[in-house]
């Protein structure tokens, strides 16, 4: 990327431009210059100049291209970008924490001194921002050796924004247990664990928020501040002064007694909680009194750096258009009570960049007269914009040969060392002498001819679909994300496998005979309490239903939980048989194996303009492993909505259709079955396959036509709804079946469907996730193949939670059609929907608006929403319909009309619906003003706000869905069961009966493997105290590692885990995890009872079957180095008698140990059985 620099710095009129700044001219004007040659001047620019830049933008989607090509030129640490909120409404609102990191970091880097290229759309560069000392004082810098105690720091972080909790999982939370304090700086991707020994800093670790375990060292760190509006005591005291005096004067202005007290009581509250010093939603609009210096971005630049300002008409019309923005705003919150005329928080065009002292350059795509400028150098520069070939490689030719001919040095940009072979590639296939290919990534490509240079980019060779490959955020796992809904909290439901449901009411410590220990209480119906020792925690599952019903309490020794384990246990067998039976048949068929890998294929595959995820490379080999067995296919694809599944079939289909088979995609609804249809021809360009698709807005004629092509094979490619399934309809030689959502087809289609599948490979894709237990147990029976990383580039979507107001609606689709996109507005009733629709008409006179609803007829509904597929509307107003499946590119901004009324997996998948594309996108969900959220709805909001991939209501949502799935896979009447025994139980009865019948299947009798459940009677302290770990929900996460402890490398990985969280264990926890070691040698070596006896005695008793696995002779030897505390008792079966006279219980335990571990010397090895055998 360096080349295209030097190139343009050979430019002379860009070194006029250069000597003009040098000379101190104040203003220059550029114009002509097309595509990414103005960031490729812009840090050529920075390169001769060496001095900062401020690139400014008329809107955030313009900033953000600037400073993904500028950081592609110059490098990320070179570049950054100060994004900001373009909607007035918002402000106020909880606005995205990915947004607020970056305007941190940057305000930060740039009051240290940042030297570089900094791109900021105008709608940040006009807000009122802290000033430099501020932010340079808002910061707390560690080091590993510093002396600073713990609790200074703790209350340092409060007053920056972070609040404590008992575990840290998410950003601005801190916590504090002993010497440790973890926290989670807005701007990290990680979380820091910092360790004090006394005073002093002793470790800095970075640790994982999912497993809490620390990954690296790190000797100093930065902790910047969590909230954009941290000021000192006195700034805070005196603006509610000021603001104080502001109210007074204005409550002495009006007349009208409501809004006086309605604005006395807003604005007052807010003035208190400015007194006390904390901040709150909305705190921006005090930014004026908070700051009165009124500094701006344009303040924190050095007097020597350089604004360019790029489109400035286009600029100064979204100065206007802010400001007349604001004003409506002001003017909206004034009459709600919730603002007054004398808060500012900006500043007019006029005083920002016709004033700025530095030297500005204007760059103009043509050349016009600007209003406030006087540039005293006007520079037009030639160069085009570079076409689009669309993988035409005979144009692409013939204009390489000109630019040949021409002297031009063409640069051809791709993304990836891959990439790069493959261009290469695909140049010589057409005998094209290949250019310079670098690695590199611009958003377009230029012609420019004073210098001879021409850049492509791969887009535009191929096709307009070019992404930025992105850093792709931690994604969690599912099993990660499924582990953390299962955390206990107190009145949580739970099932105890041997009596039933019950509500966990928390963990205590009971003495018995001097001995502590845990005990978590359950309550039965009828009041009746259980306490089940912690050591038997794996018996007790948290209650996993199938919907938000509550389960039905069980009676502690009543006969209802065994009748319902029953049932579901009958039921789980019906299932299983039913799935090894199909397995049977499937592996006894005959199918059809296709040949491995063909050079078309790869060729095919290259085509593809993005970067692959892994999940999905890892599906297709899988997918493309079954296609190759003889044996039929029968898989299940499962990935979220946009997660790239289409590309995985599309690929299988042309495996089948290469091989001269026929591929049929069966598809639920009419409008999928037109995008898949436009998908599929868009990919398959090029290639001599015939590509039909068979629905209703297909003529007769053409449907007759279509059913005679697949009759006679001359139609390749059949994509059509249940018209498919229709008794007319017959193949000549299908060897692919592609089925998208089958849970969405009746039983009849179902039916129809199973014949239609005999004998040939069936791929069925879903996008409801299916929960990992359920996955593993069904291994070998139902093949799934799981899609869990997003594709890259998806831009976080903005999330909103906001009291609904007519200015924020009107703002929010005013901007999204001013940049050429659609909005969904959900609205989940249909009595009323069309008044609000007018209601949005009224607002935005504008807008063509559309209206969807269930109630609809299905055809008037497919007509509707194609329409606005096709652009025809730029609002579709609707109810939830718009949750399955149809994927609208251009939908970019979403409104939810009463979010609180909404399930949270629905959200989650609405929220999907937006942000297909590579644009930033937004979603609001409203609520009704002065309306008080019932509980539940303020718990589901507040998951919402959080809602980012790690967030609470994530795995919530998380959860509704996995069972949704379960449902699916299962068939839909498993609920019920599901229900009555918990998701847990019914896995594992599930998982218990498929391996019984793949052993019958097998030939071989399956017997239940009954572990050894060594009983440990020895009077020792072995629990968690309260001092060590307070939390209950983590007290009982570690309980459960300790339960699940199998072998004695784990034991040691718990004990490190522990260390590292929460400091050295005490005594009690040493003994729990030496009772855990205790147990896997019980395990291994078949103990039935380690107890004691005599108060200095303890005896080993083992089952019988272990005499024959152990040697005698050897194992008195053994017991011959405990000098004598080691006796046999005479009996038929081992039982040994450890003498513990003058010891402590805690050493008598390690001399156990010390015994147990020279134990394994005695067993009998395979190979003497093997000898004794001859």
């Amino acid at each position: 990327m360096q080349s295209l620099i030097r190139a343009m710095s050979g430019d002379a009129d860009f070194q006029t431009v250069i000597s003009g700044i040098r000379a101190g001219m104040k203003e220059q004007l550029l114009s002509g210059l097309a595509g990414s040659s103005r960031q490729v001047l812009t840090a050529a620019a920075y390169h001769e100049l060496q001095r900062t830049l401020l690139v400014v933008t008329h809107n955030m989607y313009a900033a953000q291209k600037t400073a993904d090509d500028l950081q592609e030129l110059l490098g990320s640490d070179r570049v950054l970008l100060y994004p900001a909120d373009e909607v007035m409404a918002v402000e106020a609102a909880i606005s995205s924490p990915e947004m607020q990191a970056q305007r941190i970091s940057a305000l930060a880097r740039l009051a240290d001194g940042f030297q570089g290229v900094v791109v900021v759309p105008y709608a940040g560069l006009r807000k009122i921002v802290p000033v430099a000392d501020s932010v340079r004082s808002a910061r707390i810098r560690l080091s590993v050796g510093e002396e600073i105690p713990l609790q200074e720091v703790a209350e340092r972080l409060v007053r920056l924004g972070y609040e404590r909790t008992d575990k840290v999982e998410s950003k601005c939370h801190f916590s504090v247990r002993g010497g440790i304090l973890d926290l989670y700086p807005i701007t990290s991707e990680l979380p820091f664990r910092i360790e004090w020994f006394g005073d002093e800093v002793d470790s800095i670790r970075e640790f994982d928020p999912e497993d809490q375990r620390s990954t690296r060292k790190l000797e100093q760190i930065d902790i910047l501040q969590c909230r954009e509006w941290v000021a000192s005591e006195g700034r805070f005291q005196n603006a509610a002064q000021h603001a104080f005096e502001r109210l007074e004067e204005q409550l002495a202005r009006m007349s009208d007694r409501a809004a006086k007290e309605k604005l006395s009581r807003n604005i007052g509250h807010e003035i208190e909680l400015l007194r006390q010093g904390t901040s709150f939603p909305g705190i921006s609009k005090y930014a004026s009194m908070l700051y009165p210096e009124r500094h701006t971005l344009l303040d924190y630049l050095p007097k020597d750096s350089l604004i360019v300002v790029d489109e400035p008409i286009r600029l100064q019309e979204t100065a206007r258009q802010l400001e007349r923005e604001e004003a409506e705003h002001i003017a909206s919150m004034l009459g709600e009570g919730k603002n007054l005329p004398a808060f500012v928080v900006s500043k007019p065009y006029e005083s920002l960049l016709p004033l700025a002292p530095q030297p500005k350059l204007y760059i103009s795509l043509f050349l016009r007269q600007i209003p406030q400028t006087q540039p005293k150098n006007i520079v037009n520069f030639v160069s085009r914009a570079m076409q689009n070939f669309h993988g035409q490689m005979n144009l692409f030719k013939s204009e390489m040969e000109r630019w040949r001919k021409s002297g031009s040095r063409v640069v051809i940009l791709a993304g990836g060392t891959e990439r790069v072979e493959r261009v290469r590639r695909i140049l010589r296939d057409y005998d094209v002498e290949p250019p310079d290919i670098i690695e590199g990534n611009l958003q377009t490509g230029f012609e420019f001819p004073s210098v001879q240079l021409v850049v492509i980019t791969e887009g535009e060779m191929f096709s307009q679909k070019q992404r930025k490959a992105r850093k792709a955020e931690r994604k969690l796992e599912n099993a990660e994300r499924i582990r953390s809904y299962t955390e206990l909290k107190v009145g949580d439901y739970v099932v105890h496998v041997n009596h039933g449901i019950g509500r966990y009411l928390g963990i205590g410590t009971l003495e018995v005979g001097g001995i502590h220990k845990d005990y978590m209480h359950i309550m039965y119906a009828g009041g009746d309490k259980l306490s089940v020792p912690i050591e038997q925690i794996d018996l007790v599952q948290k209650y996993i239903g199938s919907d938000d019903k509550e389960p039905k309490l069980h009676k502690l020794g009543g006969s209802d939980w065994n009748r319902a384990k029953s049932k579901a246990r009958s039921s789980v067998r019906d299932i299983a048989d039913e799935l090894i039976k199909l397995y049977a048949e499937r592996q006894a068929s005959p199918g059809y194996a296709f040949q491995k890998e063909t050079p078309y294929q790869k060729e095919f595959e290259a085509m593809f303009p993005y970067e692959e995820t892994p999940d999905q490379l890892r599906s297709i080999e899988e997918i493309k492993r079954d296609m190759e067995k003889p044996v039929p296919m029968d898989r299940l694809l499962c990935g979220d909505v946009g997660y790239g599944k289409t590309e995985v079939a599309i690929r299988a289909a042309f495996k089948a259709a290469i091989e001269g088979k026929q591929v049929a995609v069966l598809v639920p609804t009419t409008i999928l079955a037109q995008q898949h249809y436009e998908t599929f021809k868009e990919r398959f360009s090029g290639y001599p396959f015939q590509i039909h698709v068979l629905s209703r807005f297909r003529s007769r004629k053409e449907q007759a036509e279509t059913i005679k092509g697949l009759k006679t094979g001359t139609v390749d490619i059949i994509i059509g709804t249940h018209r498919l399934l229709s008794s007319d309809v017959q193949f000549k030689d299908l060897g692919l079946l592609i089925v998208d959502e089958e849970q969405r087809f009746g039983v009849a289609h179902k039916e129809k469907l199973k014949r239609l599948k005999t004998n040939v490979d069936v791929l069925t894709l879903t996008a409801t996730p299916i929960p990992r237990t359920l996955h593993m147990s069904m291994l070998g029976v139902r093949d799934l193949s799981i899609i869990e990383t997003p594709p890259e580039n998806r831009f976080p979507v903005q999330t909103y939670v906001v009291e609904y107001s007519s200015t924020l609606v009107r703002e929010a689709i005013e901007r999204e059609m001013a940049r050429g996109g659609q909005v969904y507005y959900l609205y989940n009733r249909v009595q009323g929907i069309y008044q609000i629709a007018e209601q949005i008409q009224d607002l935005v006179p504008d807008a063509r608006i559309a209206v969807s609803h269930g109630q609809m007829s299905e055809r008037e509904l497919e007509k509707t929403i194609l329409d606005f597929l096709d652009g025809e509307y730029d609002v579709l107003v609707s109810t939830s319909i718009i949750e399955t499946g149809v994927d609208i590119p251009n939908v970019n901004t979403l409104i939810v009309h009463d979010a609180d009324k909404m399930g949270l997996s629905q959200l989650y998948q609405l929220r999907g619906r937006v942000g297909r594309s590579n644009r930033i996108a937004y979603a609001y969900f409203t609520y009704q003003p002065n309306k008080t959220l019932s509980e539940e709805a303020e718990k589901r909001l507040q998951a919402i706000k959080e809602f980012t991939e790690l967030g609470s209501g994530f795995k919530i949502a998380m959860r509704d869905l996995s069972i949704r799935g379960a449902g699916n896979l299962l068939g839909a009447e498993q609920h019920g069961f599901i229900a009555s025994v918990g998701f847990d139980l019914y896995t594992q009865m599930l998982t218990e009966e498929i391996q019984k019948r793949k052993a019958e299947m097998a030939g071989e009798t399956w017997k239940e493997e009954k572990e050894v459940q060594t009983q440990i009677q020895l009077p020792i302290d072995a629990y968690i105290p309260s001092e060590y770990i307070y939390d209950s929900m983590q007290k009982i996460e570690i309980y459960k590692k300790v339960a699940s402890i199998q072998t004695l490398e784990e034991a040691d990985d718990l004990h490190e885990e522990l260390t590292d969280r929460f400091g050295d264990p005490p005594k009690a926890v040493e003994n729990l995890l030496a009772v855990a070691r205790l147990k896997v040698y019980g395990r291994r070596y078949g103990i039935e009872t380690i107890r004691l006896e005599k108060q200095n005695e303890i005896h080993i008793v083992m089952e019988q079957a272990q005499n024959e696995k152990v040697n005698g002779q050897r194992l008195y030897a053994i017991s011959k180095r405990f000098d004598g505390r080691v006796k046999f008792v005479d009996e038929a079966r081992i039982h040994m008698v450890l003498q513990c006279r003058g010891l402590s219980m805690e050493d008598s335990a390690g001399l156990l140990e010390k015994l147990l571990q020279a134990y394994e010397e005695a067993l009998i090895t395979k190979e003497e059985l093997h000898h004794a055998a001859k």
